[in-house]
This record gives structure tokens, C-alpha cells and sequence, in this order.
């Protein structure tokens, strides 16, 4: 069960805006409300609906780069909710960080009262028993520490590297001026780039990782003084790790704050510059850039600047506001995925790729309860009147599923369905069909839903919401499902439980 209600959400925020004047640099902000849509409300998940986006948290979900080190991992999940089939990201937290879930709640709901588009925004998060885990807009083109440290064929070029800078400055001046003016190790694995490579700050650094866990995981030579010597994150604290994350874009490289100043103090400022550049950047801009950094590292909190100085300083450096981020990554743009599926298909999936109902309620009726098995596990119950009773209503519903009168089959199969004795992914597949024989996609869509949860890695279940989605309209998504239908079934035949 949950720990608390969903909490309403101000939907509005603030977005600054630059607007340069004939080219000269000079620029000035302007604050502009804009709403964000419904869907980004604050929502307080099951963990049933969270194992299900992540086939059970498989470890093929694992999307944390520095997963393999850190106690909270982060896992890519496919939701499927409210008619919602999209991508969201899920930090799961270790066992006993938050003993209290009042206070889980609570801190959770603080920073999923923010919405903008700086940021990767919390969609909700999950309060199970001991489990904690909050849920994010998902980011699909990696983080900044993957394109500035680990990058193959393109590397970020100066225009873009002030525009992450600026767009962090934006994000953090915003959540400090909703409240928020804590974020917990900023680092370059921090800010996420979003499907069109616009860059955000992810908003689980706005969380600590526990009650009263560290804030800090990177080297000591990387963590603000202060925290060094009192153990505590401030304001302060984040100005000086937004001056690292600066290093990091000047450099191309994990540069030591020590190291650097020693450099910026002996005018060697050039020697900072990644020289994958080569020489193709201001060098009057990464003047201004290098002087911001120094200011944020200065061993006194109160030297350095506050956010709304960086984004002052950085404003003026956006000189190419109208090129798309996408083309700066060297990625191409998000569009909607093709629709012919990237695997080989069974029969089972021919027949919904082409969404062919007639044949689906063929292969269903010939697979019959083959894969239920081992779902249920039945005892002396199964000889009580009211299993009689609900087993003789599935049998009916059979009947009719087989002679297509696919109304009774609803009503008997919704029979077996609400006795709850026993759970079968079969039948919740055959209403699915049933639904969608009677032209109603959204109850089909949710009975091949209820079926993946009974049954994760059912293929079936994934082939039932691809036609459910088909009829809504959602092509991409069910293109994806149609592949991740197939994937699984591919993985079934090299050895695993046996058909689809």
C-alpha cells in the first residue's frame, strides 16, 4: 500500500527567456508563465505498476552510469497507466534509507511540486512497505559526463557547452527560487540531455539519498570545503560543485578545483581548454566562463556568486538560441519510431502487427491455458462451491470466447475476474480481445495490462497491449510494444517457459 495521497500540483512555472539585441551580447531576461500538461501531475505509484515498467527491476533496465558504485540505482521503465505508455525513469533506493515514510513523502512532494523545463521533472514516486522509490521524466540521450568524457564519434562543441551551462544556471536558479536551493552532488552525471538534446539537471540531486545519508559521493578533491568540515550541504555548497560541472565543460575532463585555480592564478587560462576544441570557441567567452568558475570555487561561501549571477553571466553567451540541440549533439532529432518492428514475428505477432483480430482469437483459442501454468497454485480451495462456481463461469466464458460471442465471454470472464480466488493471464488476454472485438480499446488495453502483471515477461501481454494501442492511435508506442513483444519471445525460444 501507499504511504499518502497524491499531492495537487501548481502548474504553472517560470522559464527565463534571452533575447539578444542586434547581435551585441546584450541581453535581458524576461519571465515567462507557461503551463505544463496534465500528465506531468505529481502521482503516487504502486510498486506493482513500477516492477511491471521494469520487467521486475531486471538488471537489463539499469540505466545509472555509475550504477555499479552506488547503493541507489536508477532504472529505464516503460509505464503503462491511464492510457500512458512512455518511458520514465526510477531511482530505487537501498533498504533503511528512509525508515520514516512520512518524511519520504513529504521531502518527495516538495520537489515534485516543480515543474520546468530545465529540469528532468519528478512524475511521483512510490512508498511500499520498506521500498522508496521516486519517479522521473525519463532522459534518453545520456548524461553530459557521457558526451564530454566518454564520447566516440562527436565532441561537444563550445556553443553547446555554454548552453548546458546556462541551462543548469536556469534550473537551479528556479529551484531556488520555488524553495529548493539545496541539490545534493552536482556532477556531470547530473544533467541528462532530454529527446530533442536540450540538457536538464536531473531532480533526484534535489532529494538526499537518504534521511541522513551523504550528500556527496564524488572524490574529496571534487566536494566543497565547507562539507569537508561540518558534513552539511548549502547554497553555497551548490554554487561551488556548479563551478566544477563548469571545469568539467571548459576542460573536457575532471580537472581537480585545486589544480585549476593554481592555473587560472598563473594567467594560464588557456591550458584549462579541452583541446578537442581545437582553437574553435572565444577566446573572450571562455574568459568570461573561467572567471565565473573561479568565482564559484572560492574557499569562502559568501565570495561566490548566487544563481541568479550565473545565469546573468551565462545569458549573454547564448548566441545561437535558434540551432535545434539535437544538431549541436550530432544526434538525430526524436521522431515517431517506424512501424515495421525490428524482429522477426511469430504468428502471434503477424497477427497483431497487421492488427488482425480473426486470427489472434484463433491462436488464443488453440493456445488455450498452456501458460497459465504455475500462476496458481491451488489446494483443498479448489474443491470449495465458490471455485466451482468461478470456474464454471470461466468454462462459459470459453464457450462463448470459442463460438465469438464475445459479450457473454465478457460477462462470464469479468465473473471468474472478481471472485479474485484465483488469477489467470489468459483470461484477462481473451477479455482483451473480447474488448476489442466490441470496439473498446481503452478496457482492452487495460486487461493486457492487468495480464503483464500476473505474467511479466509474457509475450502475449505485450502483443494484446500493441493492438490496444494500434486502436488508439498511439502508433509509436505500440510499435514499441510489438518489439518488445517479440524480444521476449525470442528470448523465451532460446530456453525459457514455452510459448506465446
Amino acid at each position: 500500500m501507499g504511504c499518502c495521497q497524491s499531492w495537487l500540483l501548481k502548474e504553472t512555472h517560470e522559464e527565463v527567456v534571452l533575447h539578444n539585441n542586434n547581435n551585441n551580447h546584450q541581453s535581458q531576461l524576461q519571465l515567462q508563465r507557461q503551463a505544463y500538461p496534465a500528465d506531468l501531475s505529481f502521482t503516487e505509484f504502486s510498486l506493482t505498476e513500477l516492477k511491471s515498467a521494469t520487467n521486475n527491476f531486471s538488471s537489463e533496465f539499469i540505466v545509472s552510469e555509475s550504477g555499479e558504485k552506488a547503493q541507489n540505482v536508477v532504472y529505464k521503465g516503460r509505464l503503462h497507466n491511464h492510457n500512458q505508455n512512455r518511458w520514465i525513469a526510477i531511482k530505487k533506493f537501498s533498504k533503511g534509507a528512509w525508515p520514516d515514510p512520512k518524511q519520504f513523502v513529504e521531502e518527495a512532494s516538495g520537489v515534485g511540486k516543480l515543474r520546468h523545463p530545465r529540469l528532468a521533472n519528478l512524475i511521483g514516486y512510490c512508498c511500499d512497505a520498506d521500498e522508496r522509490l521516486l519517479v522521473a521524466e525519463y532522459m534518453p540521450n545520456d548524461t553530459l559526463a557521457k558526451h564530454l568524457f566518454h564520447w566516440e564519434n562527436h565532441t561537444l562543441e563550445w556553443v553547446m557547452r555554454l548552453r548546458v551551462a546556462l541551462y543548469i544556471a536556469q534550473a537551479l536558479h528556479y529551484s531556488t527560487s520555488e524553495g529548493r536551493p539545496l541539490y545534493h552532488d552536482l556532477n556531470a552525471y547530473r544533467v541528462l540531455f532530454d529527446e530533442e538534446g536540450d540538457p536538464r539537471l536531473s531532480c533526484f540531486g534535489l532529494m538526499k539519498n537518504s534521511r541522513d545519508g551523504k550528500s556527496y559521493s564524488t572524490n574529496l578533491a571534487y566536494t566543497p570545503p565547507e562539507y569537508l568540515r561540518n558534513g552539511r550541504v548549502t547554497p553555497e555548497s551548490v554554487i561551488y560543485s556548479f563551478g566544477t560541472v563548469i571545469l568539467d565543460l571548459l576542460s573536457g575532463k575532471h580537472i581537480p578545483p585545486s589544480h585549476a585555480l593554481d592555473m587560472i592564478q598563473g594567467k594560464n587560462n588557456m591550458l584549462l581548454m579541452d583541446s578537442h576544441l581545437e582553437g574553435k570557441f572565444s577566446t573572450e567567452e571562455a574568459t568570461v566562463v573561467v572567471n565565473l568558475a573561479s568565482k564559484c570555487l572560492q574557499y569562502e561561501p559568501r565570495e561566490r556568486p548566487d544563481t541568479k549571477e550565473l545565469v546573468t553571466t551565462l545569458a549573454p553567451l547564448h548566441t545561437k538560441p535558434d540551432v535545434p540541440s539535437h544538431i549541436m549533439l550530432g544526434i538525430p532529432k526524436h521522431e515517431e519510431a517506424p512501424a515495421i518492428p525490428q524482429r522477426p514475428l511469430s504468428a502471434m505477432g503477424e497477427a497483431c502487427s497487421r492488427m488482425d483480430l480473426t486470427a489472434i482469437h484463433q491462436i488464443l483459442v488453440a493456445t488455450h491455458y498452456r501458460d497459465d501454468e504455475g500462476t496458481n497454485e491451488l489446494s483443498f480451495q479448489e474443491w470449495t462451491q465458490q471455485m466451482r462456481d468461478m470456474l464454471e463461469a470461466r468454462k462459459r466464458g470459453d464457450y462463448a470466447f470459442r463460438d465469438k460471442d464475445f459479450k457473454t465471454a465478457i460477462d462470464n470472464y469479468s465473473q471468474f475476474i472478481d471472485v479474485g480466488t484465483m488469477v489467470s493471464p489468459t483470461v484477462f488476454a481473451r477479455r482483451s480481445l473480447c474488448y476489442l472485438l466490441c470496439d473498446q480499446a481503452d478496457p482492452a488495453l487495460r486487461d493486457a495490462m492487468q495480464a503483464q502483471c500476473v505474467y511479466p515477461d509474457w509475450p502475449t501481454a505485450f502483443y494484446m497491449q500493441s493492438v490496444a494501442l494500434a486502436k488508439l492511435d498511439m502508433h509509436k508506442d505500440a510499435a514499441d510494444m510489438l518489439n518488445e513483444a517479440a524480444a521476449l519471445e525470442e528470448k523465451r525460444q532460446r530456453g525459457g517457459r514455452g510459448g506465446s
